[in-house]
């Protein structure tokens, strides 16, 4: 096997890891040039979507949320916000600066953030070097 598949590989392995699959539409907020190459590109790898952007209306199932701010209210909201936009037993992916970074989140504020917005957090994952992820699921209605 390549290097280059076998990166690829395991890039389709992080998204498969976080929950997503084949065919999902996933909208991303929070995009900067500090977000992960690496794990938006397994994303569109496994799903075989491009991620639309914030301005995207139509129906997503998933969402991938870049979140640098440790004001928890500001963070409920745009949670909420988000859970209109998602299909019933849809995710979203909230990602945090790893402790010690710039503008780090604590996991208690994601959690009380998601709990506030109705929202069940199923696990916590490393992502890169820079972000850990707090994956959630929007409660069927």
């Amino acid at each position: 096997m390549s290097a280059t598949a076998g990166q690829a590989q395991s890039e389709r392995g992080l998204a498969d890891r976080l929950g997503f699959k084949p065919g999902q539409v996933v909208q991303e907020f929070g995009f900067d040039d500090d977000v992960d190459e690496g794990l938006r590109a397994s994303i569109v790898e496994l799903t075989g979507e491009e991620l639309v952007d914030e301005d995207f209306d139509g129906d997503v199932d998933a969402v991938l949320l870049w979140w640098r701010s440790d004001e928890e209210d500001e963070l409920t909201d745009a949670l909420m916000d988000t859970v209109t936009l998602i299909a019933d037993g849809g995710t979203i992916l909230v990602l945090t600066p790893k402790a010690g970074r710039d503008l780090h989140v604590s996991p208690n504020d994601v959690a009380d953030a998601a709990s506030t917005s109705g929202l069940s957090q199923t696990s916590a994952v490393s992502v890169g070097s820079d972000w850990s992820g707090t994956r959630l699921v929007v409660p069927k209605r």
